[in-house]
């Protein structure tokens, strides 16, 4: 029998979102792709540091150790690098004793028509047009940022620990969006703070529609639920801008989703960062990048393009010209 994908967690992740390629991505963006190849060869044995991923990648895969009888998570490198160029990827992946076997390497191509073969639910990576086509399939997506502060991707202290061997994995996400759509998003953007409040007041009662990342969320929260929620080895939370009187259509809609998250932050314009410094956060989703740039340099930070709507065939052909351009 083959080996089956569809009833894991499934985190595609690329080089740069897990391991420190700044050095890497200057030259190949200064001096082309043969100079980056030559470099990656002639470093193939140098251990690459830990990137913004890493805490993340880390403490996800520490779940299968929660039940070794039956893999919870499986992790895959999906790079746009060459087969010939990836060693030094895999001989870091065994140096930090990552239990990462699978990988999908494209030599420079589009990674995203081979998301969904992959059955993937998240996916991290620092190619803005990989991210938007897999929010455009769908697929819950970051574009990792690169530029925070590095000494944060796997500090001791940004990993919290719960009973047990483990360390805790903690998510923080934004709701508009990012959990739910960008329709009261634009209700705020287009008429104001006012009209926006009014909306959700009026709205209350009714659920918001799902976002890029509500499906994760619910699959997270069936994890917590599986692994027992005395002592969860997830914990979520809701850091959003929002406050009285938008809090009540939030709490709510994850009501009627029956999804759990354990912490929830309305901050009416407070900034970000301290809060999640506070939680731990080993990634934030955030569709607005004045917040994923101000949250990564104290946590592991990703924003979430919005989702362009497009016609079926109309997406198709966008993507063979992207696949083959």
């Amino acid at each position: 029998m083959s080996y089956q994908l569809d009833k894991k967690m499934v985190i595609g992740v690329s080089s740069r979102a897990l391991f420190d390629l700044t050095i890497e991505n200057e030259i190949f963006e200064s001096q082309g792709v043969e100079a980056y190849c030559k470099y990656q060869i002639e470093h193939e044995q140098d251990i690459l540091k830990p990137g913004p991923g890493f805490g993340l990648i880390k403490a996800l895969l520490k779940l299968n150790e929660c039940k070794p009888e039956k893999e919870l998570v499986e992790v895959i490198i999906m790079s746009r690098n060459s087969p010939d160029t990836s060693l030094r990827v895999f001989n870091a992946i065994k140096h930090y004793g990552l239990g990462i076997t699978r990988s999908v390497l494209v030599s420079g191509a589009a990674l995203a028509p081979y998301l969904k073969a992959f059955h993937t639910d998240l996916f991290l990576s620092a190619y803005e047009d990989d991210v938007q086509y897999a929010i455009d399939s769908g697929i819950a997506a970051g574009i990792i940022c690169t530029e925070g502060n590095s000494a944060v991707y796997d500090s001791p202290e940004n990993v919290k620990s719960f009973p047990g061997t483990h360390s805790q994995i903690r998510i923080a996400f934004d709701g508009d969006a990012v959990l739910f759509t960008d329709e009261s998003e634009q209700i705020f953007q287009e008429k104001g703070l006012r009209a926006f409040e009014e909306n959700e007041r009026i709205h209350a009662l009714q659920p918001l529609e799902e976002g890029p990342f509500a499906s994760f969320l619910r699959k997270l929260s069936d994890l917590q639920s599986e692994l027992g929620l005395d002592g969860s080895p997830i914990r979520t939370a809701l850091v959003t801008s929002r406050s009285a009187p938008a809090h009540e259509r939030v709490i709510r809609t994850l009501r009627a989703w029956n999804v759990r998250v354990d912490e929830a932050f309305f901050l009416g314009g407070i900034e970000k960062k301290d809060v999640l410094s506070a939680f731990g956060a080993q990634i934030f989703f955030d569709d607005q990048s004045v917040h994923t740039l101000s949250a990564s340099k104290q946590v592991p930070a990703a924003r979430v393009p919005y989702r362009r709507v497009r016609k079926r065939e109309e997406l198709h052909n966008e993507l063979q010209t992207y696949c083959t351009g």
